[in-house]
C-alpha cells in the first residue's frame, strides 16, 4: 500500500516553504550579490598560489606596491577574472546555492518555528 504524500508528513512541509524559495527562480540580490561572493570564494581557492604570491610581494609595502608588485598583481587578477567569467563555474556556484536555499527552507518548514523578526534599533 503507497502513502501519499500528506500521509508521509512530506506535502505538509513542501506546503509551508516559500514559493521565492523554491524551483529555479532567484530574487536579484541573489544573482548580483550572493551568488557572484561563492563565485570569489572559489576563484580565490582555485588562484590560491597566485594569491598568496601577491601577498607576500605586498607585506610591508605602502605606496611602492604599485611598481614593486605589478607581475603579481596582474597573475592573480588574470586568474581571478578567468574564473569570474566562467559560465559553468557560476552554474555550478548558482546550482549549489539553490541546494542550500532548498535545504535550509525544508529544515525551516518542519522545524515548526515561525521567524521572529524584528527591526533593529537605529543607532543614529
Amino acid at each position: 500500500m503507497a502513502t501519499t504524500e500528506k500521509e508521509s508528513g512530506q506535502g505538509e512541509v513542501s506546503d509551508k516553504i516559500a514559493p521565492w524559495a523554491s524551483g529555479e527562480h532567484l530574487r536579484h540580490v541573489e544573482t548580483e550579490v550572493i551568488i557572484p561572493k561563492i563565485l570569489r570564494e572559489k576563484a580565490k581557492a582555485k588562484c590560491d598560489d597566485l594569491v598568496q604570491a601577491f601577498t607576500q610581494c605586498a607585506k610591508g609595502r605602502t605606496v611602492s606596491i604599485l611598481w614593486t608588485c605589478r607581475k603579481e598583481n596582474q597573475a592573480m587578477k588574470d586568474c581571478l577574472t578567468s574564473y569570474y567569467q566562467d559560465k559553468e563555474l557560476f552554474e555550478e556556484c548558482r546550482q549549489e546555492y539553490l541546494k542550500k536555499r532548498e535545504d535550509y527552507q525544508k529544515d525551516f518548514a518542519q522545524s515548526g518555528k515561525s521567524a521572529n523578526l524584528t527591526k533593529k534599533e537605529s543607532t543614529i
